[in-house]
């Protein structure tokens, strides 16, 4: 298989530089155009001819599990720098690799199989990720664990302060202008979002979630802010829901729904929205048109998850009679929390690794490295729709957005003190 690994990388690095050293201790040198300050390098280590064989016959899984089985290593650097000259690349001339071609055309016919999410199953794979150690997310995400992308407005602010500013921006994207206002936070995590609404905004907070991990998480924290009697936490699938609300919000949750169920979701919604409400949809997208979730990342952290081009959406949105009312395209501002993310997970790795192994650890530098590069190099963003049934439920502008956050970040406006 080297033969063919060796012709698969001369065709495919075209841009920077890898070097692969072989199991008999061999090293080749594949060299691309240098562009300005260099180019992505690298190194990998293959340590057996079976990572040699995965690499040919299956890539994107291979790859992911050959680092997550020590049989194959980066080279004088992490894997985010291996991973970076793999993604350029792959971007530049995909065509290189004949099975990787074979695999996206085989994952484009399965993928609505593959994401039938069934409520049992939803739950199922809500539980795989979500329901881990609850201390792993407190040692690489903010304190409020936000498990979502933060909003940088100067891509110099540290992840609690971009984490905050994300709650604003949606917060003034719901127009909270009057206390008591009735929100349901379809997908709630670990209730920050919640919790702030109530806090700071007056709003009183049904969050739904399929996680038992999160769910006891923020019923706790409820009690223990005192906020018990304004937010209330659900164990419940959004299907289920048919009460209805002033707001809903859904935040990091729509990439587990799957492309089969975009009308469930978006008829919960309909159903659930007050006739003069406003709803707010904060999604993972990709900006470069549909495509098939990667099958290592389906295997090993999000089973049943699609991120979804926004004409995917859109379509499904009009003929729930729904009004989009403004559209908000995030790009770099994942890649950025990712970053953060993953710099907080390689600090706290010993801790990380008592919790659970080696493996683990591996897998999760794997899939946060990753996930950086998807926004960096591919066509991943985030995308954010605000939703109305009437036409009239916002102002003729979007300026109340802006001077309300604006207001709210200064600590010049919140309507939560006339609601307490």
């Amino acid at each position: 298989m080297r033969p063919v690994l060796d012709r698969i990388l001369r065709r495919l690095v075209v841009v920077g530089r890898l070097s692969v050293r072989w199991p008999d201790g061999a090293t080749t040198l594949y060299q691309g155009r240098v562009e300005p300050g260099g180019g992505p390098m690298a190194g990998l280590v293959l340590r057996d001819w079976r990572a040699v064989r995965r690499l040919v016959l299956n890539p994107a899984l291979g790859l992911g599990e050959g680092y997550m089985d020590g049989s194959l290593a980066p080279d004088g650097g992490g894997i985010c720098e291996l991973l970076d000259v793999l993604v350029a690349n792959l971007a530049e001339s995909e065509a290189a690799h004949p099975f990787y071609r074979v695999r996206n055309s085989v994952a484009w016919v399965i993928r609505r199989l593959v994401q039938f999410n069934s409520i049992g199953r939803a739950r199922r794979n809500v539980a795989h990720h979500y329901d881990l150690n609850g201390r792993l997310y407190s040692l690489f995400l903010d304190r409020d664990r936000q498990y979502s992308c933060a909003y940088f407005r100067t891509g110099t602010e540290t992840l609690e302060e971009a984490q905050r500013a994300k709650k604003y921006h949606l917060a003034a994207k719901l127009r909270l202008d009057r206390p008591d206002l009735s929100v349901l936070d379809i997908g709630c995590g670990w209730g920050g979002l919640a919790l702030t609404l109530a806090r700071e905004f007056g709003a009183r907070v049904t969050g739904i979630t399929l996680s038992a991990e999160q769910l006891a998480a923020a019923r706790e924290r409820a009690e223990a802010e005192g906020l018990a009697d304004r937010v209330r936490f659900e164990l419940m699938d959004y299907r289920a829901m048919h009460r209805s609300f002033d707001r809903i919000v859904s935040v990091g949750m729509f990439e587990h729904v799957g492309v089969g169920h975009y009308r469930s979701f978006f008829a919960a919604i309909g159903r659930c929205l007050a006739e003069d409400g406003v709803a707010l949809v904060h999604s993972i997208g990709r900006s470069d048109g549909p495509g098939t979730t990667n099958p290592w990342l389906q295997k090993y952290i999000f089973p049943g998850g699609y991120s979804p081009a926004l004409s995917e959406v859109l379509p499904v949105v009009e003929r729930q009679g729904l009004f989009v009312t403004d559209i908000e395209i995030l790009r770099l501002h994942y890649a950025e929390t990712l970053r953060h993310w993953r710099r907080r997970f390689a600090a706290n790795r010993d801790a990380i690794a008592a919790l659970y192994d080696e493996r683990f650890c591996r897998m999760f530098e794997f899939y946060l490295a990753g996930s950086e590069l998807a926004f960096r190099r591919e066509g991943h963003m985030n995308f954010q729709l605000q939703l109305t049934r009437s036409r009239t439920a916002t102002p003729l502008t979007r300026d109340y957005m802006v001077e309300t956050e604006r207001a709210v970040r200064h600590g010049t406006a919140a309507p939560a003190s006339a609601g307490r």
